[in-house]
C-alpha cells in the first residue's frame, strides 16, 4: 500500500507533461458577445480588428506566457439572448471574463449580468452614458468614446457657427435619448442663447423619412443634430435632399462620419457636415500606419471603425491581463483602475478609475464628395479626455456601491 501511494503522489507532476494539460494551464479563456447578425456593417469589421489583435499577441508569445483563446457568439440584437450565452461563457466554457457589446440595451443588460454574477466585462461598443454613469457597476469598463463624448465634441464645433434655432432627430431608445440630452446640455453652456424648435424620435431602424423631414422643414431651424444611423440615415439623407432640407442649413451628424455608415451613402452622401468619424488610412501616425498595412495584408480591405473598436479592445485585455499577472476577477478589476493603454492605432488611452470610462478619442472633421466617392475631410483627433467631466464630478453620477 505504502508503495502504491508513493507511486502515485510521484506521478502527480507528470500530469503537466501531459499535452492536454499543458494546454489547458497556457490558454486564456475570454468570451465575446456581439449583434453579428443584426449589424454586421459594424460588426463583421469590428471581428476582424479583434481576431488580428489576438493573432499579433499569441504570435508574439501570448500574455504572461499564456495563449488567448476567444470565443465569440452573436447575440442576435437580443438581450436576452446575449445574457444566455454569457451565461453558458462563464459557467460552461470557463471564460474568465467578458467584452463586446454594441446595442445600448444590450450592454446594459451585460453589465447587469456582471454585476450579478461577478466577472469582468469590457463592453467594447455601447455609447449609452448610463453604462458608467447611472448604472455603471465595479465590474464594468467601457471602451468606446461615450454618447456624451462624442456629442461634445460636435457641440464644440457647432458653437463656433453661432447658429439659433436648432432640431434634433435621433431614435427613440437609450442612445438616442442621451446623444440628443447631452448634445442640448454642451450646446446650451457654450451658447445660452440657443433655441430647440423641434425634436423628431422616430423608432430605431423604422423611420418613417418623409414626416421626420417635413416636420423638421415644418419647424424652420437654421440647424439640424442628426443622431440616425445605417439604414435610417441613409432614408433621411435619401429624403431630405428631394426636399432640400439640408441646403443652407448647417447639419452636426454624430458617427456620420464612420465608414460603415458613411460609404454605403455613396454619391448621395451628403457634403459639409460636422460629424464623428474615422477618416481610415488618412492617418499617418507610425501606429495607426502599422495597424492599417497589417489589417490590410490580413483582410484585403481597409479598416473601419469597428476594426479600431475591436482591436484596442484586445490591447486593452492585454494591458489588464499582464498588470493583474493573474485571471482572478479582483486582480483583473484592480488591474483596469487607471490602466494605460500606451501604444494603440488612436494613440494612448487609459481607464479612470471614478466612472470605469477610458480616454479613447474620436476623430471630427466634415464630410465631402472626392472624386464621386463620400469622404471625411478636414479633420482632427480629439482626446476623449478632454470631453468628459472631471472624475469627481463623475463618480457622484454612479450608485453606489
Amino acid at each position: 500500500m505504502r508503495r502504491k501511494i508513493l507511486g502515485a503522489l510521484a506521478a502527480l507532476p507528470m500530469l503537466g507533461m501531459i499535452p492536454g494539460a499543458v494546454q489547458a494551464q497556457e490558454k486564456i479563456v475570454i468570451g465575446e458577445i456581439n449583434s453579428y447578425t443584426a449589424l454586421p456593417a459594424f460588426t463583421e469589421p469590428y471581428k476582424k480588428g479583434w481576431t488580428l489583435a489576438m493573432e499579433e499577441i499569441n504570435a508574439a508569445g501570448g500574455v504572461n506566457g499564456a495563449m488567448l483563446e476567444i470565443i465569440s457568439r452573436d447575440d442576435t440584437g437580443d438581450p436576452a439572448t446575449a445574457i444566455r450565452i454569457a451565461e453558458e461563457m462563464v459557467s460552461r466554457d470557463e471564460a474568465v471574463m467578458l467584452f463586446g457589446g454594441f446595442l445600448s440595451n444590450i450592454g446594459l443588460a451585460l453589465a447587469d449580468f456582471a454585476k450579478q454574477k461577478e466577472v469582468f466585462f469590457l463592453a467594447s461598443e455601447p455609447l449609452s452614458d448610463a453604462l458608467v454613469w447611472s448604472k455603471g457597476n465595479r465590474y464594468t469598463y467601457r471602451l468606446r468614446p461615450s454618447t456624451h463624448m462624442q456629442a461634445a465634441m460636435l457641440a464644440e464645433q457647432a458653437a463656433k457657427l453661432d447658429k439659433k434655432r436648432w432640431a434634433t432627430v435621433a431614435p427613440n431608445y437609450a442612445y438616442g435619448k442621451d446623444a440628443v440630452a447631452a448634445f442640448k446640455s454642451e450646446l446650451n453652456r457654450l451658447q445660452p442663447d440657443v433655441e430647440w424648435v423641434s425634436e423628431q424620435w422616430p423608432p430605431l431602424f423604422k423611420i418613417d423619412a418623409g414626416s421626420t423631414v417635413r416636420a423638421i422643414e415644418s419647424a424652420k431651424p437654421d440647424a439640424i443634430y442628426n443622431v440616425t444611423f445605417g439604414g435610417d440615415l441613409a432614408k433621411f439623407v435619401r429624403e431630405g435632399s428631394l426636399r432640400f432640407l439640408f441646403e443652407d442649413r448647417i447639419v452636426a451628424s454624430l458617427l456620420s462620419g464612420e465608414p460603415e455608415y458613411l460609404d454605403p451613402l455613396g454619391a448621395e452622401a451628403p457634403e459639409g457636415w460636422i460629424v464623428t468619424g474615422y477618416p481610415s488610412m488618412d492617418i499617418d501616425t507610425p501606429e495607426h500606419e502599422a495597424f492599417g498595412k497589417a489589417y490590410m495584408d490580413r483582410w484585403g480591405e481597409a479598416p473601419k471603425t469597428g476594426s479600431i473598436v475591436g482591436y484596442n479592445s484586445v490591447l486593452s485585455i492585454k494591458a489588464a491581463l499582464e498588470k493583474a499577472g493573474s485571471t482572478d476577477t479582483e486582480a483583473l478589476l484592480a488591474a483596469m483602475e487607471g490602466l494605460e493603454v500606451p501604444s494603440s492605432p488612436t494613440g494612448p488611452f487609459f481607464y479612470r478609475a471614478a466612472d470605469h470610462q477610458s480616454t479613447m478619442g474620436a476623430y471630427v472633421g466634415t464630410t465631402a464628395l472626392v472624386d464621386g466617392k463620400p469622404k471625411m475631410v478636414d479633420w482632427f483627433y480629439a482626446d476623449g479626455a478632454n470631453y468628459l467631466p472631471s472624475e469627481e464630478d463623475a463618480a457622484k453620477m454612479r450608485p453606489a456601491e
